[in-house]
This record gives structure tokens, sequence and C-alpha cells, in this order.
């Protein structure tokens, strides 16, 4: 929208840009952003409001389509991803529905990974299909059955990577080229892995969603989203989706995310070495059963988790002995570690995800994701890392 960008030096590096980026600084000469907490915006001549109608895009016109705090935080996240645009939405999930939605219609294919959390899965198996798109699940990790699921033709594919809570992974490169082949557009939600540990678009994706309420923001402040793909896709279908629907991202969320990328790149850094070294040491205790870690040479994708990302990121899982009861054991005898379905925050947090996230799967489509009862997802704060091995440490004699 604003061309009125700070510019900032050539060949500037990601760590400056998510401190200086997408900066659009008022008459007041600003250093913090500014939080333009309006819904409408004024004209000096009733001419003007009929040319800001009649050039769409040449000013801010109301805070639905844009807004100049919300337009900052799109375009230093822009900046980080090396996309051609960015939207931002009001959560996680719209961002996944919109990136969906705008391109689909009845008689439409849309193939997906199992492996994924439950309101995407909601959306691939109940919300696309009342409206005539014809849906499909596949095994994330088996190449052969994406080839089949695609051999027909398909609009748009969508898949976690890492994905919801087992970290299954998905090859992003070979699935992009298939997907093309096949004539649809890729999809990648990234949120566990963030734009600092991976970059679907390098891989072949066209199209790349965010909760902005995980690692972005960080600190358990604020929901948020994003949808980043190419300018053609955004201009003429993504953006007037949202404009009509409605799913804008408040200003002072969009602030509040500002500041969350400034110390994107520090967090992230430090809560996967942690994540790494918490999970070296709970695959070393003989009551979990296994650990599921990109990082971990036991990951039966590791090869794949080093040729696509720079990290083993902040997220594991792992399964205890005793199935529920040993599962809620361990968390109600955490001292340190909370309880919470969040992830991606700067407090260490776990959850239970056959009786939180994944509650709504039936028991042998949890089996068939690797979901066992006795499985915790664990999402390594910023706390230090000496501390949270003592905390998973004691709680594991109760289990």
């Amino acid at each position: 929208m604003p061309d009125a960008f700070r510019e900032l030096p050539p060949g500037i590096r990601p760590r400056t840009m998510m401190a200086r980026g997408g900066h659009l600084r008022s008459q007041y000469m600003e250093t913090a952003e500014a939080i333009y907490m309006s819904s409408g915006y004024v004209y000096r001549t009733a001419e003007e409001a009929e040319s800001a109608f009649a050039h769409e895009g040449s000013r801010f016109v109301y805070s639905r389509y844009a807004n100049p705090t919300v337009s900052m935080f799109e375009e230093r996240l822009r900046l980080l991803e090396g996309a051609e645009g960015c939207s931002a939405t009001a959560s996680g999930m719209a961002a996944v529905f919109a990136a969906l939605a705008s391109q689909v219609k009845a008689g439409d294919r849309v193939v997906a990974s199992r492996a994924l959390f439950n309101s995407c899965n909601y959306i691939i198996t109940q919300i696309l299909p009342r409206y005539g798109v014809v849906t499909e699940l596949v095994d994330g990790a088996d190449l052969a059955a994406w080839q089949r699921a695609l051999a027909p033709g398909v609009k748009a594919v969508f898949c976690e990577s890492p994905a919801n809570p087992t970290l299954e992974l998905v090859d992003l490169a070979a699935v992009a080229e298939l997907t093309h082949r096949a004539g649809g557009v890729f999809v990648v939600d990234n949120v566990f892995a963030t734009p600092l540990l991976q970059r679907p678009m390098q891989l072949g994706a066209d199209i790349v969603v965010y909760s902005a309420t995980k690692h972005i923001d960080g600190q358990g402040r604020s929901l948020g989203g994003a949808v980043l793909g190419g300018e053609k896709f955004m201009r003429e279908t993504l953006r007037p989706f949202l404009r009509h629907t409605g799913p804008a991202l408040s200003p002072f969320n969009a602030w509040l995310l500002l500041k969350g990328i400034e110390t994107l790149p520090l967090r992230v850094e430090a809560m996967s070495r942690s994540a790494a070294e918490v999970a070296a040491f709970l695959e070393r205790q003989a009551k979990v059963m296994r650990v599921l870690y990109p990082g971990l040479e036991s990951h039966p994708q590791h090869g794949l988790a080093r040729r696509q990302m720079s990290g083993g990121g902040s997220l594991l899982a792992l399964s205890v002995t005793g199935g529920k009861a040993g599962a809620f054991r361990l968390q109600n005898a955490l001292k340190l570690i909370e309880i919470s379905n969040n992830l991606g925050d700067s407090k260490s947090l776990i959850t239970h995800p056959a009786t939180t996230t994944h509650h709504r799967f039936k028991s042998e489509e949890r089996d068939a994701l690797g979901i066992d009862d006795g499985l915790v997802r664990l999402s390594v704060g910023l706390e230090d890392p000496a501390d949270l091995i003592a905390d998973l440490d004691q709680a594991l004699q109760a289990v």
C-alpha cells in the first residue's frame, strides 16, 4: 500500500532487517513504530475521496482494507520471508482458511497431508467440502502417495512441515514439483520452523502461511496471522477475499507483532539450542519410549530435516510409559514447565494432544498419525535448559 517505507541499504542481513525493515514514519519522526488505532480516514475534498476509491490502493481508506501499522508488519515479514507480497490476518487459522478458500470453488480438488493441526484438518475435511470442493488426505511422508493423489490434477495442495504435534516432515521441494506438474498451487504452513529455520518458497512453495501468535509474537500477548505469496496472487485473489470477508488484524496486535519480529532471531536461536539439549536428555530416559525432534539423528526424517531446515526448532514431542495416565502424571508433576496448548512462547509449555489440540480426532485417526495416549508436545522457551531438564527429570519420577 504505502510507497514511503524507509529504504534499507542493499544486501542487508536478516537480523538487521527484522529490527529495521518496513518502518513507516509519520511527520513526527518517531523512533518506534506508531500505533494507528483508527478504523477510518478522512479526505480533504469529495474529489479526493472519489480518487481514493477509483485508484484502489493509492491511500488508506478503511482499516479493514489496510492500516499503516498493519502495513508495517506486513512489509517487515515480507522482507524476512523474501516474498513478493504479504497480507496479515486476525489469526493463524484465518490465514490458512483465506489462503485456501480464496482460490477454490465447487468442483476443485484440494490435497493435503494427513498430519495436520485439528483446525486445519477441520477446514480441509469439513468446511471446504460443504462448498463442493473435493478434498483428499495423504501420508505426507510418502511421495508415492502424493504422486497418486495429484495424478488427476489439483487446484491447491496444503501441508504443515514440521507437522503438529508429531514433527513429521514433508519433502517440500518434491511435493512442490508434483503440485506444479498437476497444475496446482502449493501452500505450506511454516509455523513450527519459522522463516528463520526454513524457507518454503526457496523450495518451490507458492504460498506460505503463519500463525504469528506463535514465535513471531512469542510472548503470549497477541493473536495474528499472515499469508505470503506472489504479487499476482495477492492482488487478484487473496486481497479481494480478505477485503470483503474481513479477517483484519488489529493495529495494536500488529504493533505487538512488529516488536516480536525484532527479537525473533535471538529467541528462536536460543530456544532451538535448548530444545536440542532437552531432546537429547529425554532420549536417554527409561520412561520415555520415543522422542520426536528433527534435530535428533533418531528422527525418522533427520536427513530430510538437514536438507530443508537450518535447525531443529523449538518444538519436540515425547511418548512416556503408562499411556494417558503417565502423560497426565508427567504434566501434573512439573513445577516450572506449564500446561498450555499454545506454542512458540518465551515460556516453556506442554500439552497432551490426544485430549487437547487433537481431541476431535477418532482414536484410529490419532493412531495413524502417531499420536498415542502417552504423547505430549513440548514447546521449549527461553529458560535455562538445565532448569528445564531438572524439571523434566523430577517429573518423570511420577510416571
